[in-house]
């Protein structure tokens, strides 16, 4: 085992701040700073402080399992590994390809998230393949993907942010999903500038900012629509910009004159006096920000919203410019390289659409198949657990934990239940694994080799630095033996390098373009930028890499952002006399996700041990609860209970409730599956709930 210090990167958000790790003599890792790099600077978070404590085998999975007369049980990895290509051969044999679905997660590397996609399509040739990513920016995306014709998270370095003018942070608490960012925001003021939050709690990010907007939760839209409104109403456009460099101005502006600021505060509970000063805040600077999260994105109108915020960058020439520009904070780890390289339902390699003939040919060339042998695209990730044990009859899943994380959640436990067949790689048996027929024990970041794709787009090399315990194997070795059960005995390598080498070749050409980019880059610089072309994927590429977008031109056919007119319309479902109030979930700093790895660090445990319902005094007040008594939130979908912690933070309407433990708290037991039309995101964020006191 070597002793000498490995730089790599966390294994959690999207950051993916850089540390070192070296292997102790007591068979611990000892993690240390890396100053170096430049998303975080050395400073960590406590989860990813604490990352190495779920290396242990003591919270970690072993050796696979199988299920037997009702039990996991230990097996060999080839009793295993025959039992999950049986499962999968004889559902293919007895009801056709899509019967058999695959489902991934954003944490996933480059490499695995390129190779599961593949496998789904070449190997079972199912079109039924997507991943929990599409719970994390997809509704940022569209809208991306329409205005610029290009979705980056982040289409500048976080080091621009303290030099911008002014920064809208929408629907984000920083400060406890991502705390080593929150210093990009502090200098930023430090420098003079200026930093709004919106956000319906008052959180420790909100606490930081110059102004705070406390909107009704599934209001974004109409929030961004009654700013532009005032942008135009009192001359702040800027028409030059808006003639030479986008289009669709009108209609758009036409949308927003219809939301007067006082028909928005009466929608919102924003005032109008704040509304002005918001305006005047982001105007008045020669630069300034939107930068969206999951509180806008994750609603059935996460599309439009995000579409209503970009077109106020749009109108005011905050786009394509030096230190202005709209951007999306990514939350999972790899959550942006993992819908770039082939998990996502309707995407190939390179962000490449499945149903674009040229994509099919390019891609199946590189793969040495007929394009036409390729499926089309399949269901997104919700519609695809909602069909298991019906048209989905087996499921192979990797890095995801759907029982905690999804929305209704309870339901889609009985979907899985229900499954003929369910196989499950993860480092730790969590709620979802525990429903297998077969679990494989696989690497975690620090005992592999893979890149990830962070929020600013810098494709980054995480370095093995430790060996794995015995009785573990990677994704990609399980991958190659399924492929192998499954006659296809070529094009599934389990070295990493060797598969990002065919992931350049087939990601060439295409909106996101790795081709320029190697290890060995990779291992001399703090990350490259997608897009990094070469004419020909070689072995000294020269591109510098992309850090920051859209400053000559967008990534349309004609080089224009598009305007996207967008109206507000209520969230899928408003409150009534049964449900009267509304519930908003979110992280707490110590968790992560749906906790199936924190949950089992005990540092973190302590300081965030479980699940909680935020209130505020007056509805606590009508309640009769006082803190720490448990409280009952109820929907249409099902019922979780919770300690209450009475806070003034949030607004007497909302209650608010993390969502990483299952169990009686499971917060997605409540929340609404209602789909954004376009990118098929649940409505996390926002759904009609009441609340009782529980008779104790």
């Amino acid at each position: 085992m070597q002793n000498t210090a490995t730089p790599t990167h966390c294994p959690y958000c999207a950051l993916q701040c850089g540390m070192n790790l070296t292997p102790a003599p007591d068979g611990t890792v000892e993690l240390s700073e890396r100053a170096d790099f430049p998303v975080n600077r050395g400073a960590l978070c406590g989860k990813g402080r604490t990352a190495p404590a779920v290396l242990s085998s003591r919270v970690r999975l072993t050796s696979p399992l199988v299920r037997s007369e009702g039990t996991l049980v230990p097996a060999s990895w080839e009793e295993a590994l025959d039992r999950i290509a049986e499962g999968l051969r004889r559902t293919r044999t007895e009801h056709g390809p899509d019967a058999c679905g695959v489902f991934g997660g954003g944490g996933l590397t480059n490499e695995k998230a390129y190779t599961l996609g593949k496998f789904a399509r070449v190997v079972l040739g199912t079109s039924q393949i997507d991943y929990n990513g599409r719970f994390c920016m997809s509704s940022a995306a569209a809208a991306g993907m329409k205005a610029f014709g290009l979705d980056r998270g982040l289409p500048f370095p976080l080091e621009d942010i303290p030099k911008t003018g002014c920064v809208i942070l929408v629907g984000s608490n920083l400060a406890e999903t991502m705390p080593p960012s929150l210093r990009f925001f502090n200098e930023l003021r430090e420098n003079g500038g200026t930093l709004i939050v919106i956000d319906p709690r008052r959180t420790k990010t909100a606490e930081q900012a110059d102004l705070h907007l406390a909107p009704r939760p599934g209001t974004d839209l109409a929030l961004a629509l009654g700013l532009l409104h005032l942008v135009v109403a009192e001359g702040r456009t800027d028409e030059e910009y808006i003639r030479e460099r986008t289009t669709g101005w009108e209609a758009a502006r036409a949308e927003a004159l219809a939301h007067w600021p006082e028909y928005v505060e009466r929608i919102t509970g924003v005032s109008v006096p704040e509304l002005r000063e918001t305006v005047r805040m982001f105007c008045e600077p020669e630069s300034a920000m939107v930068l969206t999260a999951r509180g806008p994105e994750q609603q059935s109108k996460g599309t439009d919203t995000v579409g209503a915020w970009i077109n106020l960058c749009l109108a005011t020439g905050r786009a394509g410019r030096p230190l202005s520009g709209y951007g999306c904070l990514t939350g999972q780890g790899n959550g942006q390289g993992g819908r770039e390289h082939g998990q996502k339902a309707d995407q190939l390699p390179g962000y490449r659409k499945l149903t674009d003939p040229e994509a099919r040919r390019h891609v199946a060339e590189v793969w040495g198949v007929d394009p036409d042998s390729l499926p089309g695209p399949g269901r997104s990730a919700y519609e695809l657990l909602d069909a298991l044990g019906t048209d989905i009859r087996a499921l192979l899943l990797m890095g995801s934990n759907p029982v905690v994380s999804a929305p209704r959640a309870a339901h889609v436990e009985d979907r899985i239940k229900s499954l003929d067949f369910l196989a499950v790689c993860d480092v730790v048996l969590s709620e979802t694994a525990a429903l297998a027929d077969v679990v494989l024990p696989v690497t975690q970041w620090a005992e592999e080799t893979g890149t990830t794709t962070n929020l600013e787009g810098r494709v980054l090399l995480r370095r093995k630095a430790i060996t794995p315990p015995d009785g573990i194997r990677s994704d990609l070795e399980v991958m190659h033996e399924l492929a192998d059960r499954l006659g296809v005995d070529k094009g599934f390598p389990t070295d990493p390098e060797e598969v990002f080498e065919e992931l350049r070749r087939a990601s060439a050409g295409g909106p996101a373009d790795y081709s320029g980019i190697t290890y060995r880059r990779l291992a001399e610089e703090n990350g490259v930028f997608w897009p990094c072309p070469t004419e020909e994927p070689a072995e000294e590429p020269t591109h510098p890499g992309t850090p920051r977008l859209f400053h000559d031109r967008f990534a349309t056919e004609d080089g224009r952002a598009r305007f996207v007119p967008v109206a507000h319309r209520a969230t899928a479902e408003e409150p009534d006399d049964e449900y009267p109030v509304l519930l908003t979930t979110g992280r707490v700093v110590s968790q992560y996700q749906s906790g199936a790895q924190t949950r089992r660090v005990d540092e973190l445990n302590a300081a965030a041990p479980g699940p909680f319902v935020e209130l505020h005094p007056r509805l606590a007040a009508r309640l009769g609860a006082a803190e720490g008594d448990p409280v009952a939130v109820v929907s249409r979908r099902g019922r979780a209970v919770a300690p209450a912690r009475i806070t003034s933070a949030i607004r007497p309407d909302t209650v608010f409730m993390p969502f990483h433990w299952p169990g009686e708290g499971r917060a997605n037991t409540l929340t609404n599956p209602a789909l954004d039309p376009t990118s098929r995101m649940p409505e996390f964020k926002v759904c009609a709930v009441r609340v009782e006191a529980v008779q104790g």
